[in-house]
């Protein structure tokens, strides 16, 4: 039995407000990063071997704030977290290719490989979550 404080706690337009700016924090706040020093962003974006780097720095920085921002601002929630899953397991085989490692780089390309797993399932569950919400009439969404 859930006690009555941690459902209304659960039931909350606060807590599902902040769910959603925690969910999406490390995506809006790299490409905050990379807005105010988008040399950085190029430098990172030349590691994945993708060319043109200010292409692929800008199109990052415009997947990350656009995810963000659906998710955030409640709307079109399923979109918002599907491009930063697509982004997110994109990275794997870009950055994070532990099979073609070895020793402790492998091991901590592989950490957040994982890492980057458990952050899809996060955004899937915040889709679900606000699917269920909007068909209950308490959620805003496209």
């Amino acid at each position: 039995m859930t006690p009555r404080f941690v459902a209304a706690m659960l039931r909350s337009t606060w807590l599902w407000a902040l769910s959603r700016v925690l969910i999406t924090f490390m995506y809006w706040y790299a490409a905050l990063g990379f807005v105010l020093n988008f040399s950085s962003a190029e430098a990172a974006m030349s590691l994945t071997g993708l060319r043109p780097r200010w292409l692929i720095a800008g199109l990052t920085i415009a997947v990350q704030l656009t995810g963000s921002a659906l998710i955030i601002f409640d709307r079109a929630v399923w979109l918002g977290a599907g491009m930063l899953a697509t982004f997110t397991l994109l990275t794997i085989p870009l950055d994070h290719d532990f099979w073609n490692m070895t020793g402790l780089a492998a091991t901590q390309a592989r950490l957040e490989s994982e890492e980057h797993l458990t952050v899809i399932g996060g955004l899937i569950i915040v889709s679900i979550h606000s699917f269920l919400r909007g068909e209950r009439g308490q959620s805003r969404r496209l």
